[in-house]
C-alpha cells in the first residue's frame, strides 16, 4: 500500500486530444494525480471542474494535474469539450495504473457491491515521492484543500 514517502509508481499512459503522458518526465513538477470512476457523473464532472477552476492557481505553485480513468480518451475528449475542462486527463483503461495505486476495487453504492475506482488523490513531489493521499475524496472543499498542500509543500 502506497503512503507518503513512497516512490510514486511510474506510468505512461494516452492522454486527451492525443499523445502521452509520462509521470516521470514531469520531473521536477509537483503533480496532483487525482483519480476518479467515471466522465460526466455528478461527483467526477464537478471534481474536474473545480480543478479546472483553480488550474491558474496550480500552475502558479509549480503543479501539474492528471485526472485518471479508466474511460477511453474518446470518452475524455468529449468529457473535456462537454464542460470546457482546463486539465489533462489520461486513459487507463486496462486498469494497470489504478491497480498500482490501490485505487481499483470493490466498492458499494446503494446497496450494491461492484468493483471500481475509489475517488483518490496523490500529490507527487518533484523528486516523485508522494508527500500526501487522500482517500474515499468527498468532492466539496477537495480541491481547495489539495492547493492548500500543493502551496505547502
Amino acid at each position: 500500500m502506497l503512503e507518503p514517502g513512497s516512490a510514486a509508481p511510474d506510468f505512461t499512459l494516452p492522454r486527451n486530444g492525443g499523445g502521452e503522458i509520462t509521470l516521470s518526465a514531469l520531473r521536477p513538477k509537483t503533480v496532483v494525480l487525482y483519480f476518479y470512476p467515471k466522465d460526466d457523473t455528478p461527483g467526477c464532472t464537478k471534481e474536474a471542474i473545480g480543478f479546472t477552476k483553480h488550474a491558474a492557481s496550480f500552475d502558479a505553485a509549480g503543479a501539474a494535474i492528471i485526472g485518471v480513468s479508466k474511460d477511453s480518451v474518446a470518452k475524455h475528449d468529449i468529457f473535456i469539450a462537454k464542460h470546457n475542462l482546463g486539465i489533462v486527463l489520461v486513459s487507463d483503461e486496462q486498469g494497470d495504473v489504478c491497480e498500482r495505486y490501490g485505487t481499483w476495487g470493490e466498492r458499494k453504492m446503494y446497496g450494491k457491491t461492484y468493483m471500481g475506482i475509489e475517488r483518490a488523490t496523490f500529490l507527487i513531489k518533484g523528486d516523485g515521492t508522494i508527500a500526501e493521499i487522500w482517500r474515499n475524496v468527498k468532492v466539496p472543499g477537495h480541491v481547495e484543500a489539495v492547493l492548500e498542500a500543493v502551496k505547502n509543500h
